[in-house]
C-alpha cells in the first residue's frame, strides 16, 4: 500500500497576509528603533544644552548637579556652576524642548487635517495674530505677563476670524478655510506694519522686532507655567485621538462610513493645534519652519501613519529647537535669535526634502 499524505499548498491569499504581516512588523521595528534612538539623542542634547555656553560647565558636573536635586550627592562643583545650570539654562532648555515639540506636533496635525504637506502652524493666521497681540501690548507699554496674554488672545482671535469666514459664505470646505487663513495672515502682517510705523524707534520698535524673531533666552519657569495647560492638555488630546487623523486622511466619504463626525473631529484637532501654537508664540515669539520641516522628516523615517508620525515629530521637534538654541548662543559673541537660524537652516533643509520627494510631487 502506498501511504498517501496530503500536502496543503500555500494560497495566494496566505502569501499576501504574510507579506502584510512582515511589512507591519518591519514598520513597527523601525518605529521603535527611531523612537528610542530619538529619545536617547534628546537626552544627550538636553545635557549638552545645559553644559555649553559662554560659561561652560563640564558634562559630568552638569549631570551630577541635575542628579543632586533628587539624590544626595557630594558637591564637587561650585555654586556659580549650579546657579548657571539651574537658574539660567534649565528653564530655557525645558522651554526649547516644549516649544519645539509642540510646534512640530501642531504642524503634523495641520498637515494631516488639510492633507497638504505644505501646511504649517501659520496656516490659520495664528502665529501672525499672536505676534500682533504681543506687539500691541509692547506698544501700550505693558509688562511681560500682559504681552503673553495679548499674544495668546491675538492668536485665538485670528483663528476665530479665519474659521468664521467659511461659515459666513456657507462654504466650509478645506480649501476655503486655507484661503481664509492666508487672507487673515496677510491682514495681520499689514497691522504689524502699522504698529512698527507708530512704535517708538528707540525702545518699542527694537522689542517688537526681537519678538518677531523668536527666542527662549529670557524664559523663566514662572513665565512658562500659565501657558503650560494650554500646551499640555491639547497635546494629550491630539495624541489620544491621533488614530482619527488616519481615518480623516482616507477621505470624507470613507470617514463618514466609519462613523466619524467630520465637523466635530476636525474642529477638535484645529482647536487643539491652534491653542498649542498660540501658547508657544505667547512664550517665545514667532519661530518659523519647525512645524513645517519636522513632520516631513518624521514621515520620511516612519511613514505616514499618524500613530507613529506624531510621537516622532514631538521628539524631533524638541531635538531640532534645542540644537538651534545651542547654536544661537555659541556661534557669535552676541546671541542670535531662534528665527534667524531656523530660517537659514530650514530653507535648504526643506529644499532637500522636496528633492527627496520629487517623484511623489510629480
Amino acid at each position: 500500500m502506498v501511504n498517501m499524505q496530503s500536502h496543503t499548498e500555500p494560497s495566494a491569499s496566505d502569501d499576501g497576509r504574510f507579506c502584510t504581516l512582515r511589512k507591519k512588523l518591519s514598520g513597527s521595528a523601525r518605529f521603535h528603533g527611531v523612537f528610542w534612538l530619538s529619545t536617547a539623542l534628546l537626552t544627550l542634547v538636553f545635557v549638552v544644552s545645559l553644559a555649553v555656553g559662554r560659561f561652560s560647565v563640564p558634562v559630568q558636573d552638569t549631570v551630577r548637579i541635575l542628579l543632586s536635586q533628587v539624590f544626595p550627592i557630594e558637591q564637587t562643583w561650585d555654586n556659580i556652576q549650579e546657579a548657571t545650570i539651574m537658574t539660567l539654562r534649565l528653564p530655557r532648555t525645558i522651554a526649547a524642548v516644549i516649544i519645539g515639540a509642540s510646534l512640530a506636533l501642531s504642524g503634523a496635525t495641520y498637515q494631516s487635517i488639510f492633507k497638504n504637506p505644505m501646511v504649517s502652524p501659520d496656516l490659520l493666521g495664528v502665529s501672525s495674530g499672536a505676534t500682533v497681540g504681543a506687539a500691541t501690548a509692547i506698544l501700550l507699554g505693558l509688562g511681560s505677563a500682559m504681552i503673553q496674554l495679548y499674544a495668546f488672545v491675538g492668536g485665538l482671535l485670528a483663528m476665530c476670524i479665519t474659521v468664521a469666514i467659511p461659515r459666513l459664505i456657507r462654504n466650509e470646505s478645506t480649501t476655503i478655510l486655507v484661503l481664509s487663513g492666508i487672507v487673515i495672515g496677510s491682514l495681520m502682517a499689514s497691522i504689524m506694519n502699522i504698529i512698527r510705523f507708530v512704535a517708538d524707534t528707540d525702545n518699542q520698535l527694537a522689542e517688537i522686532t526681537y519678538w518677531t524673531m523668536g527666542s527662549v533666552a529670557t524664559i523663566t519657569i514662572a513665565r512658562m507655567l500659565p501657558a503650560l495647560p494650554t500646551i499640555i492638555i491639547p497635546t494629550v488630546i491630539i495624541l489620544f485621538m491621533r488614530f482619527r487623523l488616519n481615518v480623516l486622511s482616507l477621505g470624507d466619504n470613507e470617514a463618514r462610513s466609519l462613523g466619524i463626525n467630520l465637523r466635530v473631529t476636525r474642529g477638535i484637532f484645529i482647536l487643539c493645534a491652534t491653542l498649542i501654537t498660540a501658547s508657544c508664540v505667547s512664550i517665545s515669539g514667532t519661530i518659523a519652519w519647525v512645524g513645517l520641516i519636522i513632520p516631513h522628516t518624521s514621515r520620511l523615517l516612519v511613514g505616514a501613519d499618524n500613530k507613529k508620525t506624531l510621537p516622532i515629530s514631538l521628539l524631533f521637534g524638541g531635538i531640532f529647537l534645542l540644537v538651534i538654541d545651542i547654536l544661537c548662543r555659541t556661534l557669535t559673541a552676541a546671541e542670535l535669535r531662534l528665527g534667524i537660524l531656523t530660517g537659514i537652516l530650514g530653507t535648504p533643509f526643506f529644499i532637500f526634502i522636496l528633492i527627496k520627494q520629487r517623484r511623489q510631487i510629480r
